[in-house]
């Protein structure tokens, strides 16, 4: 089994982004790759993540229909945690249900990437966090810092929560999610995480629409990602 859980820092940092970029660049790498998020809170569509996956993907809104189940197992519309969401909807979230869709994407893909819910430490369910599920499924984690003035702490906070749930990390990528951004903190908040954490930092994206740009700055990514993850270029 091969996947990977593309987890934040916080909300708003990139993961929709970053998990789409990795599904392509593996997708390119000839694999078959589908992309999961285990709920969607916030968006009446119910799967608007998933589809923003496809569209970095090049892939029509259509693909993976029959597994569109199984994509987004829950989907809320509230803005909020998946717990408060689901009790405001009467409705409540099942780690069982969740571990089995994944298997089940497991057993019919080459690699499935999972796109996190708001910070690593969101509660899913009464009594689990989203670590949990990430703990007992063994999901190596990539972890979206949001390239911005507070970001050395929120990183360095994450990957503490990464390493003493034992969780691997495979490492930090930064988005740039403040245009305004000083260039002096944007150069600085790498490198700090970097000596201070001891893990690598595998690439920075800019503030930018472009998505070959991206696509280009996201290689370095997804090559050590697919090393971490043991499958050969």
């Amino acid at each position: 089994m091969k996947a990977v859980f593309v987890g934040g820092t916080d909300t708003g940092v990139g993961k929709t982004l970053v998990a789409g970029l990795l599904a392509n660049h593996l997708q390119k790498a000839g694999l078959r790759v589908v992309t999961q998020k285990w709920v969607q809170t916030g968006k009446a569509g119910g799967a608007d993540d998933v589809r923003a996956h496809l569209r970095l993907m090049g892939r029509e809104s259509g693909a993976f229909r029959s597994w569109a189940r199984d994509q987004v197992p829950y989907s809320f519309q509230f803005p909020a945690s998946p717990l408060l969401a689901s009790r405001l909807e009467g409705r409540g979230v099942s780690p069982a249900v969740i571990r089995g869709a994944f298997r089940r994407l497991a057993k019919n893909f080459d690699v499935v990437v999972v796109e996190g819910v708001g910070g690593l430490l969101v509660p899913c369910a009464p009594g689990c966090l989203q670590t949990r599920l990430v703990r007992e499924l063994g999901l190596p984690v990539l972890l979206v810092a949001g390239n911005r003035l507070g970001a050395i702490n929120q990183t360095l906070l994450s990957l503490e929560a990464l390493a003493s749930r034992r969780i691997r990390s495979l490492g930090v990528v930064f988005n740039c999610i403040d245009s305004r951004l000083h260039p002096a903190i944007a150069r600085d908040n790498p490198r700090m995480v970097e000596s201070f954490s001891g893990k690598k930092v595998l690439g920075v994206l800019p503030w930018t629409r472009n998505r070959g740009t991206l696509a280009r700055r996201f290689a370095p990514v997804g090559n050590a990602v697919m090393a971490g993850l043991g499958l050969a270029r």
